[in-house]
């Protein structure tokens, strides 16, 4: 062989020898790892490669290091499904031997026992209800046995729209449901409620019962569900099954709004002091808190927040352990933030007059001008949207907006 063959040869030779050993390096490879069946092609990028840390793309091996894109850490969403599956709680027993611990009346000491138990699994979900541009989210608390409110609602101001107007996304509406209380109950309303949402595909599940305390439950659950499934859902109006809610005025409060404030607007209660009394319904021993008075919180009867900071605030009530007041709860998420909630005169979570007999509580005219008014039964939700959306003629308009 001449001297020029055996000289290209030789650079042949040790190009692949190098092409070899580079290669070996990228992957990660022993040499007899190397020499092992190939990989199977894989599209896109592989996973992280534990030794090195490092992702690799091979159709990018031979692209000029200057044209190649530097791959940023990226901020986990965490799961992208729900990921509880199964129920495993039991009570922390330790408490019993607690002098504080005994004193306490008994619904006290139940929710104590469970309170560590934070997430329970899905019944029923809907994900699909993030799908696509959506601008408004409506969430509404509702229990298994009230079907008559849910239906109301569907009729009235639940209805979903392909679009909020204006070139804004669609509106789409959700009702949040544990299981029934009574365990006599259970397995017949659970059939019920699966007949009424293959009809509908409107409700969220969860494997706890409804119970006053467990509200708290329903709202870490909505956040955490939010979080997962809705990345860009602009805003979120979350409320009771027995209030009245004007869209048109939601949709026009919302106008000049955008999703990244720290928007959390509702009734506003500033000062609240824990009640003492224990015929209350809302009662809470000092044990369980002992500072003289709540952080600002809305009434749970209606709220609106931004869908950024509905994302955060699941995160921030995970920092908490659970009160079983649900408003009081999400004002002390929002404490931990630092947001303030934004007090608005058209929210009326206790009636347009705290005067239950006042006549402004069956006035249309001034139902026409809130955002949201609680509370209602069924058939007044129903007769109060015929009158406002009829032909009503009021002698003058309030200015709410």
């Amino acid at each position: 062989m001449s001297l020029w063959k055996r000289t290209i040869y030789k650079s042949v030779c040790l190009s692949l020898a190098l092409l070899v050993a580079v290669t070996v390096f990228q992957r990660s490879l022993t040499p007899s790892q190397f020499l092992q069946e190939p990989l199977l092609p894989t599209l896109g990028l592989r996973k992280a490669q534990k030794p090195s840390g490092h992702l690799v793309n091979p159709d990018s091996f031979w692209k000029n290091p200057k044209d190649a894109v530097t791959l940023t850490p990226m901020v986990s969403r965490g799961p992208q499904a729900w990921d509880v599956t199964t129920t495993n709680c039991s009570a922390n027993v330790n408490l019993t031997h607690q002098p504080w611990f005994q004193g306490l009346e008994p619904h006290f000491q139940q929710f104590l026992f469970y309170r560590h138990c934070r997430y329970f699994p899905m019944l029923l979900n809907h994900p699909e209800k993030c799908g696509g541009d959506v601008y408004l989210l409506v969430a509404v608390k509702s229990v298994i046995t009230q079907h008559d409110r849910r239906e109301a609602i569907r009729q009235t101001w639940g209805r979903e729209q392909e679009s909020a107007g204006g070139g804004r996304g669609a509106v789409h509406a959700l009702f949040l449901l544990g299981t029934a209380s009574k365990q006599e109950e259970r397995a017949h309303y659970q059939q019920l409620l699966a007949y009424e949402d293959r009809i509908y595909g409107d409700i969220l599940q969860w494997d706890f019962l409804d119970s006053f305390f467990n509200l708290t439950l329903k709202e870490i659950h909505f956040l955490k569900w939010l979080d997962i499934y809705c990345p860009n859902v602009r805003f979120i109006f979350k409320g009771d099954d027995d209030v009245f809610v004007n869209p048109t005025n939601l949709l026009e409060f919302l106008a000049d709004r955008r999703p990244q404030e720290d928007l959390f607007v509702g009734d506003v209660l500033q000062h609240a002091r824990p009640i003492r009394r224990k015929d209350n319904k809302y009662y809470i021993p000092g044990v369980l808190y002992s500072q003289a008075s709540y952080p600002p919180y809305a009434g749970g009867g209606g709220f609106l927040m931004a869908g950024g900071l509905a994302r955060r605030l699941h995160h921030a009530c995970d920092t908490l352990e659970l009160y079983p007041i649900d408003d009081v709860f999400l004002g002390m998420c929002l404490e931990v933030l630092g947001v303030r909630p934004t007090a608005h005169e058209g929210f009326k979570t206790f009636g347009i007059s705290r005067n239950r007999n006042s006549r402004m509580n069956k006035e249309p005219c001034f139902f026409r001008s809130m955002l949201v008014v609680h509370k209602l039964l069924p058939t007044e939700l129903l007769a109060m949207w015929g009158l406002v959306h009829g032909n009503l003629t009021c002698s003058r308009k309030l200015q709410v907006l």
